[in-house]
């Protein structure tokens, strides 16, 4: 009697034995426990299978089989099965099958020993083929249902901003699969890009899970936009010290509650960020500047008032003109106080009042009148957004004061 006699009694149990490491595998590795994930039958069905190729490749050699192997990675992957738990069941399987080939060896005192010990090395090197295809399709799959998750959640994102859903149900659904809840208090947010492609806030949303708030991305040509979820009161509060980090000239709008508002706040959330003075990083809210906002909403009247209210500043060399708008734009940002404004410029108070009239004188209109500090407040924001107040000149020299 040999080796192969004994598997062949073995073979001969096969019903049996697959049940019976269907039933190890269930008691020893959790996901497949799960009878809602993986039924018992199939498992049985399964294990059955695996064995009766596994004991017929010891029994008759020849090339062994790995494609249901990668057909097992792919369903597993698709049920959400981590590859460590397919492995510990592959592994189980073996272990099981080997265990009752010897067992059974040892009620036959004739066949030598020498025989396991070859066998042996044979059906370690049959696992190691059966884990490497199943991790191979495993990973594969994995991949692709990612690249596939990835897209579905860009596409619902980007159907969200541009209103596409509008249907209450629909936008629970989408709310559901984004991981978001399906009430507010949001905000949207939107990060202007240096270069297509290139992410200004990267690992935004995996800082924002970090600190327990939910949100949603999509990286366009020229902006990363966002919706997030402030669920607490101190939610804003930490979502904008996050972005901050990130050294981004970012634009956030108002707080709203409804899903179906997303595209308008998304329209506040740029125009918070076009209303962002300079070129520096920096963080703007919607809320926080409603002036800057509106003129941003208005490029075109903006540029208009621009002119018509401060053409004769404009109008300067470009050297005067830049030191004459830097003044003015540091007094309104000090309240109205020359003493705050000098100290601001490392200049006298005498300075700035100096140069405060020669605004005055040019533009006709009085800083002691409320509706002429209102026309030149408004002016002086639509400049942020235009090349006025810099000329060649002005550009490399030093910040006038």
């Amino acid at each position: 009697m040999d080796l192969s006699d004994v598997i062949a009694v073995i073979h001969g149990r096969l019903p049996e034995l697959g049940e019976r490491i269907a039933e190890r595998i269930r008691a020893d590795v959790p996901a497949y426990a799960d009878e809602s994930l993986i039924p018992y039958d199939s498992l049985r069905g399964s294990c059955t299978a695996n064995a009766d190729r596994v004991l017929n490749h010891l029994h008759r050699a020849g090339a062994p089989e790995t494609g249901p192997a990668q057909e097992t990675g792919r369903i597993r992957a698709e049920q959400g099965v981590p590859l460590s738990d397919i492995l510990h069941a592959y592994r189980i399987g073996f272990e099981f099958m080997w265990s009752e080939i010897v067992t059974e060896a040892r009620t036959h005192p004739a066949l030598p020993d020498i025989q396991l010990v070859d066998r042996s090395a044979e059906i370690w090197h049959l696992f190691g083929l059966y884990a490497e295809a199943v991790a191979a399709a495993h990973r594969e799959t994995t991949a692709e249902l990612a690249v596939q998750r990835g897209a579905r959640r860009s596409a619902l994102v980007e159907a969200l901003f541009s209103g596409v859903l509008a249907d209450r149900i629909t936008l629970w659904d989408a709310a559901r699969e984004l991981g978001l809840p399906e009430r507010g208090p949001y905000a949207v947010v939107a990060a202007a890009a240096d270069s297509p492609g290139v992410e200004p806030l990267p690992g935004v949303e995996a800082s924002l899970r970090q600190a327990h708030l939910a949100s949603a991305w999509r990286l366009l040509p020229d902006q990363q936009i966002g919706l997030i979820a402030l669920a607490t009161p101190e939610a804003e509060a930490t979502g904008l010290r996050i972005l901050r980090r990130a050294g981004a000239r970012v634009g956030v709008s108002p707080r709203f509650a409804s899903l179906r508002d997303t595209p308008q706040s998304l329209r506040f959330a740029r125009l918070a960020l076009e209303g962002l003075p300079g070129t520096a990083p920096g963080v703007a809210r919607f809320d926080d500047d409603p002036l800057a906002m509106l003129v941003a909403a208005a490029p075109a009247e903006a540029a208009h008032l621009m002119h018509v209210t401060l053409k004769p500043v404009l109008d300067l060399p470009g050297l005067e003109r830049t030191r004459l708008l830097h003044t003015l734009e540091s007094w309104f940002s000090a309240g109205g106080s020359a003493t705050a404004t000098a100290e601001r410029l490392y200049v006298h108070p005498n300075t700035v009042r100096y140069r405060l009239r020669r605004v005055e004188e040019l533009t006709g209109r009085s800083l002691s009148d409320p509706r002429a500090v209102a026309d030149l407040g408004a002016a002086l924001l639509a400049t942020r957004s235009s090349a006025v107040g810099r000329s060649p000149d002005t550009d490399k020299a030093t910040p006038p004061v």
